[in-house]
């Protein structure tokens, strides 16, 4: 099946009418229903402040982990993971066993998702150091080779620029005797789609069709050039997701979905699938004509329940 087919990421906790002491019950009742609808993977953004795009950045925005481990305990199938870590925000040896302390609680439905990081302003806030791209994917690989060996060997050693371990204990282990798949997210043609040819399991880009096709090109050269079969790699796209029962219905939700996001019609329509279940699978047959195994989807009316029923029953129906 590889790491995931159809995903759902709740990128957002701001809900109409819910207190903060509801927020944790409305996102356990979000999950409860991507599971039971047939989505076979949740993602949560690892984020301190709530991003541009989504909401302002002083909306309510919850520690990944922490929730990762709450949802484990009230879901029983659904696979679960950040999209993505940022690899400033954590020490990798410390991420690792994170990680697999979810993989613990989940029962094996742990996925560590990790990127080169990019808000500079929660790191200021947070006082974080914010290196520049190039030292960021350098750490970005050097957290890859320590996280990997430390979900499948009983005692790693690594010493990087960076990072280092000495025969670093994560016991309990991992209950996959491969370890937990990792995905790298990030399209950037040099540096992150070849680390995602060396070193993941899976890996996340953006962009509309004509894009990921291109970038699909770009990381099987990355893997001819190192002898891998790009088909081990699970190849994923986020994006938003607008359904409704009549396409009329849909275009009126995608159009609250554009305002509150603040995105113009061209940038909405680049990150959308938005219609009817008919529409919507068809433009997903798109995506995965182009070259994708599976898709993540944000909603923004998830809160509201049934739409995320509606999608997965949709999306059961593809995949």
């Amino acid at each position: 099946m590889g790491v995931t087919r159809f995903g759902l990421q709740v990128p957002s906790f701001t809900y109409p009418g819910v207190r903060d002491d509801q927020l944790f019950g409305s996102v356990a009742d979000i999950a409860g229903a991507a599971e039971q609808s047939g989505f076979d993977s949740l993602w949560v953004m690892d984020h301190f402040y709530q991003i541009q795009g989504v909401g302002p950045r002083t909306d309510p925005m919850l520690e990944s982990y922490t929730l990762l481990g709450a949802l484990a305990a009230r879901t029983s199938t659904i696979s679960l993971g950040t999209m993505v870590t940022g690899v400033t925000y954590r020490n990798p040896a410390l991420l690792a066993k994170q990680v697999t302390t979810l993989d613990l609680i989940s029962g094996g439905r742990a996925i560590l998702g990790i990127g080169g990081a990019w808000n500079e302003d929660e790191h200021k806030g947070y006082g974080f150091e914010y290196p520049p791209i190039g030292e960021r994917l350098d750490r970005l690989e050097e957290a890859l080779q320590i996280c990997r060996a430390m979900f499948t060997q009983a005692e790693p050693s690594f010493s990087g620029t960076h990072y280092r371990i000495e025969s670093a204990l994560n016991f309990p282990r991992p209950l996959r005797p491969d370890g937990i798949p990792i995905l790298v997210g990030g399209g950037g043609e040099r540096r992150t789609l070849a680390l995602v040819a060396k070193y993941a399991d899976a890996c996340n880009i953006f962009g509309d069709v004509a894009t990921i096709r291109h970038k699909l090109e770009v990381l099987e050269r990355h893997c001819e050039a190192i002898g891998r079969d790009p088909a081990t790699i699970t190849k994923t796209r986020l994006g938003g997701l607008v359904i409704a029962d009549s396409t009329e219905l849909a275009q009126q939700r995608g159009r609250e979905m554009a305002r509150a996001r603040g995105m113009d019609e061209e940038r909405y329509r680049g990150y959308a699938i938005a219609g009817d279940p008919d529409s919507v699978g068809e433009q997903v047959a798109e995506f995965l004509d182009a070259g994708l195994d599976g898709l993540v989807f944000n909603m923004h009316d998830a809160h509201e329940i049934e739409p995320v029923r509606l999608a997965g029953r949709t999306l059961t129906g593809i995949f």
